[in-house]
């Protein structure tokens, strides 16, 4: 299955996801965020076995059931279908954030507006007057679970940059991001800076560098 769009550089939303489950380790707890996050459930690797977890209280979330299969009273936390798997179980939403507090979920994969260089996060409001606050479970999340991923975009639609030297939108959480999965490379938050790790096929150091508002640490060379 060929996952980049077909004359377009970079890699689809399919493949960023396929890449964060690729980086997710075997027996993890993981809660997915809405939007491209939720396709992670997808791409499981061979001999893998990740736990589900979403905030409105399931442990042991299945895959999207097909067309007409649907329970109305079984939702992830984006109002969207989903199945449970042999073992799985229900709780109490209070249940489920004390999950999170608790530090019990190994990784969660959000969306972002911007990340900063330092692994800042914002990822609920532009701050701008009339903006709906969509806050969430995001900001429990970033504190309580024990490793970040973000996929999103390389840029917005108006090509302005997400990965930034600071972000300028009001923050879900300070140094929590570890990895961020983009449609243009794979990026590591580290004390010496974003380090690239890999880039999409077709894409060049030099693109990466020009469409990110943050200094970036270039791939070695086998992991191009």
């Amino acid at each position: 299955m060929n996952m980049n769009h077909v004359g377009v550089k970079g890699w689809s939303r399919e493949h960023m996801a396929q890449l964060a489950g690729q980086d997710i380790p075997d027996g993890s707890y993981v809660n997915l965020g809405i939007g491209i996050p939720e396709l992670v459930a997808k791409f499981v690797p061979q001999g893998r076995e990740f736990i589900y977890h979403t905030e409105n209280g399931l442990l042991g979330m299945g895959p999207q059931p097909a067309a007409g299969a649907e329970d109305h009273e079984l939702i992830n936390a984006g109002k969207k279908a989903v199945s449970i798997v042999p073992g799985g179980s229900y709780f109490h939403h209070a249940d489920s954030f004390t999950m999170i507090r608790g530090g019990h979920i190994d990784v969660c994969v959000l969306g972002a507006m911007q990340v900063s260089a330092q692994g800042d996060l914002a990822n609920w409001s532009t701050g701008a007057p009339d903006a709906i606050p969509a806050v969430g479970g995001a900001m429990d999340l970033v504190a309580g679970v024990k490793t970040i991923f973000v996929i999103t975009q390389h840029t917005t639609k108006n090509g302005d940059p997400k990965i930034v030297a600071e972000c300028t939108y009001p923050l879900t959480g300070v140094k929590v991001v570890s990895r961020i999965f983009t449609d243009l490379a794979v990026i590591d938050v580290t004390e010496e800076g974003l380090k690239v790790l890999k880039l999409a096929p077709g894409v060049s150091f030099g693109e990466v560098c020009e469409k990110t508002a943050a200094p970036l640490i270039a791939p070695d060379e086998t992991s191009k």
